[in-house]
């Protein structure tokens, strides 16, 4: 199936990714009574703050020989058991990855990885015969012939070869009993060979996404290169915490709820193309408190929501240093007051409690669902966690972090650099004649549609993505990293939207004469090499893409040639393949 023309150059095939869990009927009917006010009542009933922040257990990436990092491998296995999100809710069942049952946590472990040593993860199903979610067949879905729960795990940032990337349709169930068309390999092999920074591994099974995520199968990784990292000296050690943000609605028996009826059932009997929870989660506990001292704090907050847009700020107006967004640290940090988050986007920030006003400090929500025009947060999810602050003890050790006054060359486009191809990437909304949402796509096409870009390994190119959608989407690439250096508002919206509609064609619709409203600054916090950019509704975002090492400007030093490629995707609505239900692309190079 590879040419020798796809040998030298990257594919972006559009796929379409969907929602999907899989579940057996009685699950999906003791939900189905289930109403809103049931769940806010739930949520409503639960104490905020009574529950300690949980960091989750650190493995280690790499071992060490002759004092030097070197490769090694690792088991994760993903398994069944029940999780306490609240001191007042029952013990939920939930999916979740761990070395083994008894350490496995909601996130999961979080990874640490070393700059250019190379990792080996040995991905496991240890999952059950049927899903403990709802799911919909009549979408493009992962579905065994004998049972089972597919699964597959994408390292979001990640650089590395096409069959490590967790492709939709590389799942496997328990033991490999059956695995999807493009499975390859149950050893997955991570280079670590770009920037330093934030990433986060997930599932990835096709049309199970969302429920696998909802579900719990999710955590954090990490690439550290001390000769980066350590010069900075930001907070480290005690002082450097993740926070992994995911709303979550419960049953009154304390399982996780998931919609069992879609938005048009006559067309997808399950599929809903957002979730939002009601409950505010923050590694696995349910608006949870965090014991601080007066000193500044490293928080690398990562969005694992379904939906949920997150504008996060401090009750008492602490200023939040933002240090990196994504896989990359910026030029040099950027103070702000408020920080809005994405689903799947994430903010590398410095707090400093000592110079807080109170002893108490809420990190507060104020993004309206679905993002931009939908309603305001409430009581319950417009708050996220608080802060207790505490003097610092006379055996707490001295603050010699700082927020450093610079930080990597590399971060920003300052200047459009050459490109070698400009696309045009539109995003549609199917909707009912009631307004129901069906689907949505990427150039009209559907996942199983030929692919129709074709970047050249080591190049740069220009992308205008224009979202014909209502809701902003969040645009993720894997293995290229991109920015957005510019959001022109289009007039005329309804002429080019019908245009587009019957002839799916930017150029002949005269884009050029439609992209000339108000333009929206992009914020300085996200000028850095991302994994994710917010593409607003109703606008022209361009977004510059690059197909190499971007800090070293090297093509990548493993062979992208093979199957079954790579895929860019909208990450909302169910965090991927079960988010915009149609959004997703396949690379190869």
């Amino acid at each position: 199936m590879m040419g020798e023309n796809r040998a030298r150059v990257v594919a972006l095939v559009v796929a379409v990714v969907v929602v999907v869990v899989g579940v057996a009927g009685n699950v999906a009917a003791a939900q189905a009574a289930v109403t809103a006010a049931d769940l806010q009542r739930v949520a409503g009933s639960l104490q905020m703050y009574v529950d300690a922040l949980p960091q989750m257990a650190k493995i280690r990436g790499y071992g060490f020989q002759r004092g030097q990092a070197v490769p090694i491998n690792l088991t994760i296995g993903m398994y069944q058991k029940t999780w306490k999100f609240h001191r007042d809710l029952p013990a939920t069942p939930v999916f979740v990855y761990g070395q083994c049952p008894d350490s496995a946590t909601f996130p999961g472990p979080t990874i640490m990885a070393r700059h250019d040593v190379p990792l080996f993860v040995r991905w496991e199903n240890h999952l059950p015969a049927s899903h403990i979610l709802p799911w919909d067949p009549t979408v493009p879905t992962a579905i065994p012939k004998n049972g089972g729960v597919p699964t597959v795990v994408h390292l979001h940032g990640s650089a590395h070869p096409p069959q490590s990337d967790g492709s939709a349709f590389a799942w496997f169930t328990a033991g490999f009993a059956e695995k999807g068309p493009a499975w390859t390999q149950a050893t997955y092999r991570y280079p670590n060979v770009q920037p330093p920074g934030n990433l986060w591994y997930h599932d990835h099974a096709l049309g199970l996404t969302r429920a696998n995520l909802l579900a719990g199968l999710l955590g954090a990784y990490v690439i550290e290169k001390p000769e980066v990292d350590t010069p900075m000296d930001l907070p480290c050690d005690d002082d450097d915490l993740h926070l992994v943000i995911a709303d979550r609605s419960f049953n009154v028996d304390g399982s996780l709820y998931m919609n069992s009826t879609g938005v048009a059932p006559n067309i997808h009997p399950q599929w809903a193309p957002e979730y939002f929870g009601e409950a505010i989660t923050v590694n696995g506990k349910a608006w949870p408190f965090l014991v601080v001292h007066r000193r500044r704090y490293r928080l690398r907050i990562l969005n694992a929501s379904n939906a949920r847009y997150f504008n996060v700020s401090l009750s008492n107006g602490l200023p939040i240093h933002v240090v990196g967004s994504d896989a990359s640290y910026l030029s040099a940090p950027v103070t702000v007051s408020n920080l809005l988050l994405s689903p799947a986007e994430i903010f590398d920030v410095v707090v400093d409690f000592s110079q807080s006003p109170t002893a108490e400090v809420e990190l507060l929500n104020s993004a309206p669902y679905p993002f931009p025009t939908g309603a305001a947060p409430g009581p319950l999810n417009g708050k996220v966690m608080k802060f207790v602050v505490q003097p610092n003890g006379p055996l707490d050790p001295p603050d010699n972090s700082t927020v450093p006054d610079h930080e990597v060359p590399y971060a920003s486009v300052t200047a459009l650099p050459p490109t070698t191809m400009t696309r045009y990437i539109v995003m549609y909304e199917y909707l009912t004649p009631t307004g129901q949402s069906t689907h949505l796509y990427i150039n009209g096409l559907r996942l199983e549609d030929p692919v129709t870009e074709t970047p050249k390994s080591g190049t740069t190119e220009l992308w205008q993505v224009i979202n014909l959608t209502g809701d902003n989407h969040p645009l993720h690439i894997h293995l290229g990293m991109f920015q957005a250096v510019k959001m022109q508002q289009l007039v005329n919206l309804q002429a080019f939207t019908d245009c587009m509609t019957a002839v799916n064609d930017a150029v002949k619709c005269n884009v050029d004469q439609h992209a000339v409203g108000p333009v929206v600054p992009v914020p300085d916090h996200e000028k850095t090499w991302k994994n994710v950019i917010k593409v607003p509704p109703g606008f022209v975002t361009s977004v510059v893409i690059a197909f190499k090492l971007v800090d070293t400007n090297q093509t990548y030093p493993f062979d992208t040639t093979a199957e079954p490629g790579y895929v860019y995707h909208c990450h909302v609505s169910a965090t991927l393949h079960a988010t915009c239900p149609f959004y997703c692309v396949n690379i190869f190079f």
